[in-house]
């Protein structure tokens, strides 16, 4: 038997339990005891308190049978949210989860019902910074009127995580009648928007470059159902809706237009782009219609109806500037063309790769 001292150097160790105020999240916040707990009850719980989540259980069981009465369908919808940075002009990480969910379940004509938010944290990411994402968040849902039922936490080794990165998906309800994308669109129907573009992209690329403008760049995240209901009220027979995020109006137009095998052609006057906005896409050397929005949606209409959705659009909040941006047509399909303002037309193309990474 080996009888020599054993002398093991402990000095590259850490405690697995600090004090329970410790401002940063270390990995003993993702192993599912104690301080996973009291991140969930500190943290989490306190900003999205409702009758299913505070039972803390593995899942949520809904009663939808009311919702779902005279022939609702059901719609669910799931996204992951990465930004960076985490807090930006007009927004943060925690409002975009919220919204993007929403949005999503909304292009399909749906009411929001719940979400689920999985959240996988960075080793050191600052307590206080998690607890800010975590209130927008909550005042994000509040405003959409969605509650969070259900969630987890992951926390990863430092290095691996940028901060925080958060999943959410949503479930919605298709009220009865309502069958946004079940007739195919056809030459002759509107485009429209429901207002100015690139917003959220140049907020992004401001603060990363650095770049100042005489008026701040704001996010235009923002929940869109309402927006939704209010034009489907007055025209039920919508075709088409999308919200132009990552690859902004021109990758949008460009998946309708090859889809339908049909031809899309947008009128350049009526592109609405704030002058800051489009100063900043010259300088940085980008295409407006190629940035990203995470407040705006495309609606594809009859020609017929076009007026009165639009009026609908623009008595609501977030569609008070919405255009006609263009039209379907029966020549060059599966391609976007735009009529340009000195009476050339020009090919919008479909992007290969994302102008700005990280922009959601």
């Amino acid at each position: 038997m080996n009888t020599q001292s054993f002398n093991p150097d402990f000095s590259h160790f850490t405690c697995p339990a600090p004090l329970r105020d410790y401002p940063h999240v270390i990995l003993g916040h993702g192993g599912g005891g104690t301080l996973s707990h009291e991140l969930i009850e500190g943290i989490f719980l306190p900003a999205f308190s409702n009758p299913l989540l505070d039972r803390l259980g593995d899942s949520a069981v809904l009663d939808v049978a009311g919702e779902l009465a005279g022939g609702g369908r059901l719609a669910i919808s799931t996204d992951s949210y990465v930004v960076r940075p985490l807090f930006f002009p007009g927004g943060s990480i925690g409002d975009l989860a919220v919204n993007g969910t929403v949005n999503d379940l909304a292009m399909s004509g749906a009411k929001p019902l719940c979400l689920t938010a999985g959240f996988i944290i960075e080793e050191g990411f600052p307590v206080a910074e998690l607890g800010a994402v975590v209130d927008a968040m909550a005042k994000a849902a509040r405003v959409a009127g969605v509650r969070i039922v259900t969630g987890d936490t992951k926390v990863v080794e430092r290095g691996h995580g940028d901060g925080v990165y958060i999943n959410t998906a949503g479930l919605g309800v298709v009220p009865p009648g309502v069958a946004v994308g079940a007739a195919p669109i056809r030459a002759g129907d509107v485009v429209l928007l429901s207002g100015m573009i690139g917003d959220h992209g140049m907020a992004i690329m401001s603060v990363r470059e650095g770049l100042a403008f005489e008026s701040r760049i704001e996010s235009d995240t923002a929940p869109l159902h309402g927006l939704v209901a209010a034009m489907l009220e007055v025209c039920p027979e919508i075709r088409l809706l999308r919200d132009p995020t990552r690859g902004g109006v021109a990758t949008s137009l460009n998946e309708i237009a090859g889809f339908a095998a049909c031809g899309i052609e947008i009128d350049e006057a009526a592109v609405p782009v704030h002058a800051q906005v489009a100063g900043a896409c010259e300088i940085l050397g980008l295409d407006p219609l190629l940035v990203a929005n995470e407040g705006k949606l495309l609606a594809i209409v009859p020609a017929e109806a076009a007026e009165r959705v639009l009026t609908a659009m623009r008595a609501h909040e977030y569609g008070r500037q919405a255009v006609a941006l263009g039209r379907v047509v029966e020549k060059h399909p599966k391609l976007v063309v735009m009529r340009t303002a000195v009476g050339g037309t020009r090919v919008i193309p479909m992007p290969i790769g994302e102008q700005l990474p990280r922009i959601c």
